[in-house]
């Protein structure tokens, strides 16, 4: 179990020094002109090393896009008899922001810029949102089939990941926001609480 638990631990920490350079590397050169041997170097790993963490250099931006939608889907299984379908995505929110400050730190501000200025990281953006949104959804659907079919389990998503987006595309434009994690995770949930408004309380 501690062999495990080591071979985690370097694993965690040399992904998060992937992700340090690659923002210092953005930060300093710009993202195209930024390669992923300059990353691997910074984080003093090798090519193949940064690959078996980030198939693609627009990847590094989105160190926990996944994360978000495990949270999402255990909160689903885990849901409470007396939460709708809208509270246990609220409840996933704000496990989420719990854990990490991802969508309210600086790189949150830099996945924003670069997402508007450059093409592949904005193409990557979307796919990332459309595959989270249709997992979430499809698993929404199936937990409350008594409330929700497969349309307005997206349109719950669809509401949701939008009010998400909106307020963040929002906050992180303003520079004093940037450095108040709290201030941002705050009117992110006032944003989606205030788009589900509807949906609450049917479960």
């Amino acid at each position: 179990m501690r062999a495990v638990n080591l071979r985690e631990l370097k694993r965690s920490r040399t992904r998060q020094a992937l992700v340090d350079a690659a923002y210092e590397l953005f930060a300093d050169k710009g993202f195209e002109a930024t390669t992923i041997a300059d990353i691997a170097a910074r984080a003093e790993v090798g090519k193949r090393t940064f690959f078996s963490y980030f198939p693609t250099k627009e990847d590094v931006l989105f160190p926990e896009s996944d994360a978000r939608v495990r949270v999402a889907l255990a909160a689903i299984a885990d849901r409470r008899p007396e939460e709708s379908p809208a509270d246990v995505l609220l409840r996933a929110l704000a496990e989420a922001g719990d854990a990490g400050d991802d969508l309210t730190g600086p790189l949150a501000a830099m996945r924003l810029e670069l997402t508007e200025q450059v093409d592949s990281v904005r193409g990557r953006a979307l796919q990332m949102q459309w595959e989270a949104q249709r997992s979430i959804a499809r698993h929404l659907a199936a937990a409350y089939p008594s409330e929700l079919d497969e349309v307005s389990a997206a349109a719950l998503v669809g509401a949701f990941v939008g009010a998400i987006s909106g307020a963040l595309m929002t906050l992180l434009r303003e520079p004093a926001h940037r450095t108040d994690p709290a201030t941002i995770q705050s009117s992110v949930r006032r944003a989606t609480d205030l788009a589900l408004r509807p949906w609450r309380g049917k479960g």
